[in-house]
This record gives C-alpha cells, structure tokens and sequence, in this order.
C-alpha cells in the first residue's frame, strides 16, 4: 500500500475559491497543494523554477512543517516513519 494518499483532490465535490471563509480558503489551499503535487506538473516545473523559487517553496513548506509539528509528528505524518 502506498505511503501517500492524495484523496481529497479526487473527492472534494465543493467550493474552490479564496476569500470566501477560513473551511473554503484551506479546502482551496489543500487541493492547490495536492494539485501542485501532481507528479506530471512537477516534472514540467522542476525544469522551469528558478533557484529563487525553489528557495522559496522549500523555506515556506519546511518552516510551516517547523512551526506546526511535533518532532514525533513531522515523522508520522510527513517523513512516513515510526521514529
């Protein structure tokens, strides 16, 4: 079985749009995420993003993993280990 799961871009049936409230604006902010991810756009952007933007998209994702996770759950819920 795979370690990841990217289900709620196949099933959410709402709303997409930012601004609206705080449950619209994170049900946005997860399928963008789970969008971005997608293995195929990924391969396409990797060739394009600058250093800078590569920067940036690390230091945002790695710092909020930072700011929000325990050290038992950056392992659990992000590295997939059972440190």
């Amino acid at each position: 079985m795979a370690a990841h799961a990217h289900r709620f871009i196949e099933e959410f049936e709402g709303f997409i749009g930012f601004g609206l409230n705080r449950e619209s604006d994170m049900d946005t902010v997860i399928y963008y995420l789970q969008k971005f991810s997608d293995d195929q756009l990924m391969a396409l952007l990797r060739k394009r993003l600058t250093d800078e933007e590569r920067q940036s998209i690390f230091d945002l994702l790695s710092g909020l993993l930072r700011k929000h996770l325990s050290e038992p759950e950056y392992h659990r819920y992000f590295l997939k280990d059972n440190h």
